[in-house]
């Protein structure tokens, strides 16, 4: 099992599937890595030698923001909307999307779920009549 930017990364799939496993690794940038560092995309993991796994590693230093740097430069970006109080920040702070979706029957992920309203039985002139 190898090991990039603080991940363990699983030793029975293909490089460019396991490379995705990374926060900041899609598959295509996967792909790139491979093609960058001269490796087949097809290569197990486990069968990877250390020149291989060194120079996966020299690139994603060289080139990437990844994991912890990725997730910590994102919520200053989110930070600073919130300070700076725009649509977005306004948006985020209210747990809201931010990209325009409409918000009247959907966003179920964004608002939680529902509050039931019913259980209550109406009281009309029948009922009252019978008591």
């Amino acid at each position: 099992m190898a090991r990039f930017a603080g991940v363990d990364i699983p030793g029975k799939k293909h490089i460019v599937i396991a490379l995705t496993y990374i926060h900041g690794i899609g598959p295509k940038t996967a792909e790139k890595i491979c093609a960058q560092a001269n490796i087949a995309p097809t290569l197990q993991v486990s069968s990877m030698t250390t020149a291989d796994e060194n120079k996966i590693r020299a690139i994603l230093e060289k080139e990437y923001k990844l994991e912890g740097e990725l997730r910590s430069e994102v919520a200053q970006n989110i930070k600073r909307l919130k300070d700076i109080a725009c649509y977005r920040g306004l948006r985020h702070r209210k747990g809201l999307p931010t990209r325009g979706q409409r918000t009247h029957t959907n966003a179920r992920a964004w608002k939680g779920p529902r509050a039931s309203i019913g259980g209550v039985k109406k009281s009309g002139p029948s009922q009252s009549a019978k008591a």
